[in-house]
């Protein structure tokens, strides 16, 4: 690895004519300036792009005020993703190919290839000069690829690899790797192990430069198949997630422009942990959204039970729901007359009868069939006309829809059905809940989910998350959920079944990646198996992907909360981690008295160390500990506030650390987090989730006893 002086200038001068060169630094052996020199035109090449979206007149472009709207927030968009960030490369890696690239490999323009082939310079996204060659190649372009591919035993016509290595904005060291060269020994890539171990304060960062192999097969899979990743702590599949949609958007930008995509997380926090990752890739219209938010259909005010919550989530309940959105239905019984000027038409019982039973057997949404009840009605009156000698139109059909003999006979045999009072008269209502759960549901599951008071109305009732989950199930079977392009919904392995329908409505038209680890469910109704899990989403074709190499936790740290593996989830391969470091694991034993003392002690050490620090305990404690940190004079955050420089010590439920990571992380007392569960599986999924969030180090501080499944001798 070689690094830069301090006192090295950069070369400011203009590239030469070859785009596929970077411009020479004053001092022709320099190629470290000469990296400083293509980076710092690069960055003036991507100001000059960015000026020139400004710069664009509209005045008169469109022909209206509507189109003119939409176009600017078109331009303003673009402007935005063309912010150089002054703390993010521009580029961080460069291939030198044997030979010039096919037109084929690549949508963008080519450098000019030399008699040594064609270079690439790597980055976050794609900048071309005046002229429109390419200075920078986006990282998802195809003949980027082989950065994240080649290797000495497949190299892919990569005569060099290059990775930069930088301090702030500002470039500092460069590692080569010449993989066609067999007698070239591999040096460990040090800058790609620094990049992999950099500290971590503020929002989670992209992984850009830094995507294996593995994860680059994940990021780059197709558009129409859904991709399931299991993936061990630190093994980076949230980020995997992110990026595939990153790429998705690149490769498909005009299908998802026009049919979305979202990000599902397990909560706010997690959600603002992860935000900055896709803007630092230039995409800016990726929604985000918890489950809660998502069906957010009436006020959540209460909390069920752990046993009431696991059975409204169960699949069951969508039959349930079926049957109760149908029980409205009536068979006719008597015929209808229309009257139209000085003639009567009258629609026999019968030919209702038939009208009725063949919308029931379509499957479509109760809705769509209600609307189209009316229509069928009026086309049998018009056939009668006919009949008669008259010569209708559609308008004489539409008036006669909306005829008041007609809309009465809608109401009637196939009345309006509005979710949310639905579902309040199912758990209010012992009788109807009887009737649409017979066979379905024992008497003790119906006991449970019935409400202990009858509500007044919808908005006085004391919905919970998971009534608001069966409020959306009943709002699709009335009127179909509008599908996205692509859906990702990470921490999947704790969503119910019936919330997998919810999401899985979100996507029925469009693609999924679902991330998640098994090992690290702790709801009542955790996913037993990605097969059931997908089945339930409406993806069960979808591909399975097992990422077991972690690149955050340090080994040691991993090989000890692995211990936990064959009591929370016995079939699951252990992680493995890249990274070995010594002392990254302390185990501190102390009386129950001290136990706070040692607590804070352990923070300040801690706070020694450059990055961010979690504090984890079981939710029971964290007042305690809120008050000994400010007793101490440890300014503390809240999870979801940002980290920086000057507050890096965070105090999390938890409840609330999965998905999160810190550089080094405290936690309290494991037995109260086992114990703050509902059982000791789902306690111990927990204390999983607790002492894999560090990437530096783990200090574990107890005073009880530790869980009989991990050894705490072993430091």
């Amino acid at each position: 690895m070689r690094e830069i002086p301090e006192a090295t200038p950069v070369p400011t001068h203009a590239r030469p004519d070859d785009p596929g060169i970077p411009h020479e630094p004053d001092i022709p052996d320099d190629p470290l300036g000469r990296e400083r020199s293509h980076l710092a035109a690069s960055r003036a090449a991507l100001s000059a792009m960015r000026a020139d979206v400004q710069a664009l007149d509209l005045t008169d472009v469109t022909g209206n005020w509507v189109n003119a709207r939409i176009l600017q927030r078109e331009i303003t968009a673009r402007i935005a993703a063309l912010a150089d960030l002054a703390d993010t490369p521009l580029f961080f890696g460069r291939l030198d190919y044997l030979h010039t690239p096919g037109e084929a490999d690549s949508p963008l323009p080519q450098p000019s290839a030399d008699e040594h082939g064609t270079r690439f310079y790597i980055g976050r996204r794609h900048v071309h000069d005046k002229d429109g060659d390419p200075m920078v190649i986006d990282w998802r372009a195809p003949v980027s690829q082989p950065f994240y591919r080649a290797s000495r035993a497949e190299p892919m016509d990569v005569a060099l690899r290059r990775r930069f290595g930088y301090t702030g904005g500002e470039l500092t060291a460069y590692e080569d790797e010449h993989l066609s060269d067999p007698s070239e020994a591999d040096t460990g890539g040090a800058l790609l192990q620094a990049e992999i171990e950099r500290p971590r304060v503020g929002p989670m960062r992209d992984i850009v430069a830094t995507i294996q192999p593995e994860q680059d097969e994940i990021v780059r899979a197709g558009i129409s198949g859904t991709v399931c990743v299991q993936g061990a702590p630190g093994t980076g599949k949230t980020a995997v997630g992110l990026h595939r949609v990153a790429y998705l958007l690149y490769a498909h930008r005009e299908r998802l422009a026009r049919t979305g995509t979202l990000v599902v997380g397990p909560n706010r926090s997690f959600l603002h942990y992860i935000e900055q990752v896709l803007p630092a890739l230039g995409e800016l219209d990726v929604a985000q959204a918890t489950v809660e938010e998502l069906v957010a259909h009436v006020p959540v005010r209460g909390t069920d039970s752990a046993a009431a919550a696991q059975i409204k989530g169960d699949a069951r309940m969508a039959e349930v729901l079926r049957r109760a959105v149908g029980s409205g239905l009536r068979m006719p019984t008597e015929g209808l007359v229309v009257v139209r000027g000085s003639r009567r038409w009258r629609v026999p019982v019968y030919e209702l009868d038939e009208i009725v039973t063949e919308l029931r057997e379509r499957d479509i949404r109760y809705g769509a069939a209600r609307e189209a009840l009316p229509q069928r009605i009026a086309h049998a009156v018009l056939v009668k006309m006919e009949l008669g000698g008259e010569a209708p139109d559609d308008r004489v059909q539409d008036a006669v829809a909306r005829t008041k003999a007609v809309k009465d006979a809608v109401k009637e045999l196939w009345p309006p059905v509005d979710p949310a009072k639905l579902v309040l008269r199912l758990l209010s209502d012992g009788e109807f809940l009887d009737q649409c759960s017979e066979g379905v549901l024992t008497e003790d599951e119906r006991k449970l989910l019935l409400w202990s008071k009858p509500a007044r109305g919808v908005g006085s009732a004391p919905w919970s998350f998971a009534d608001a989950v069966l409020v959306d199930e009943v709002r699709d079977l009335v009127q179909r959920t509008h599908s996205l392009g692509h859906v990702v919904v990470d921490e999947a392995q704790d969503l119910s079944p019936m919330q997998y329908r919810a999401v899985g409505r979100r996507c029925s038209t469009g693609s999924a990646t679902v991330l998640g680890d098994i090992a690290q469910g702790t709801t009542p109704w955790a996913t037993g198996s990605w097969q059931e899990a997908l089945s339930h989403l409406g993806k069960a074709e979808a591909r399975i992907e097992e990422l077991t190499r972690g690149f955050r936790v340090p080994r040691s740290v991993i090989d000890y909360a692995s211990r936990l593996l064959p009591s929370i989830a016995p079939g699951l391969a252990p992680a493995t981690s890249v990274r070995d470091s010594p002392g990254s694991l302390d185990i501190r034993t102390v009386e129950a008295a001290g136990l706070d003392s040692a607590v804070v002690a352990a923070c300040r050490e801690a706070l020694t160390h450059e990055g961010s620090i979690g504090l984890i305990a079981a939710d029971a404690r964290i007042p305690g500990l809120a008050e000994a940190l400010d007793a101490a004079g440890l300014s503390r955050l809240e999870p979801g506030e940002e980290t920086s420089r000057q507050a890096r010590l965070t105090l999390v439920p938890a409840s609330l650390a999965k998905g999160l990571e810190y550089d080094y992380v405290v936690a309290d007392e494991p037995v109260a987090i086992v114990d703050g569960e509902p059982d000791e599986r789902t306690g111990l999924r927990r204390l999983y989730v607790v002492l894999t969030r560090a990437v530096s180090g783990l200090t574990i501080v107890h005073a009880a006893p530790l869980p009989r499944e991990l050894d705490s001798d072993a430091r």
